[in-house]
């Protein structure tokens, strides 16, 4: 029995669609660790996430916790609401880095348990509003959606 040009025509498309389908779940099954924006302190200890690989740290600055040293140098916690993981970082950070506040930090947790971030990205609220726009609004001349009536 010969298949016709359309069966042939479905069982190549039904074969390519299997082809994907299976790239996909492959791509998801090795990126299943690194899928999240961050990682909390606590699921550094309880993932045992392994020394040198890089990563992503979430949490908050612990108050009292931030030593500037030498140059750039800055040391601090970050903390969640079971456990904190102390981070050094070599460079500028941002301007809404403050303790207390909520911080990404990207970078390698090191033999000693101390993590070396690479690069430290501050987080916001959804209410907060560039400096630049809040002089803009307070004189009146800001026309963005959000402006006061």
């Amino acid at each position: 029995m010969a298949m016709t040009r359309k069966k042939k025509r479905l069982a190549m498309l039904g074969g390519a669609g299997a082809v994907l389908a299976l790239a996909v779940v492959l791509i998801f099954v090795s990126l299943k660790d690194t899928v999240a924006f961050f990682h909390f302190p606590t699921e550094f200890a309880e993932k045992k996430i392994e020394p040198g690989r890089n990563v992503r740290l979430g949490g908050m600055v612990k108050k009292g916790s931030v030593v500037r040293g030498e140059g750039t140098k800055i040391t601090f916690v970050v903390a969640d609401d079971k456990n904190s993981l102390p981070v050094t970082y070599v460079g500028i950070l941002p301007d809404l880095f403050r303790e207390g506040q909520g911080v990404v930090a990207e970078g390698k947790l090191g033999e000693d348990g101390v993590f070396r971030a690479d690069r430290v990205l501050a987080k916001h609220d959804e209410n907060y509003t560039p400096r630049e726009i809040a002089e803009l609004k307070e004189k009146g001349v800001w026309e963005g959606k959000d402006k006061k009536e």
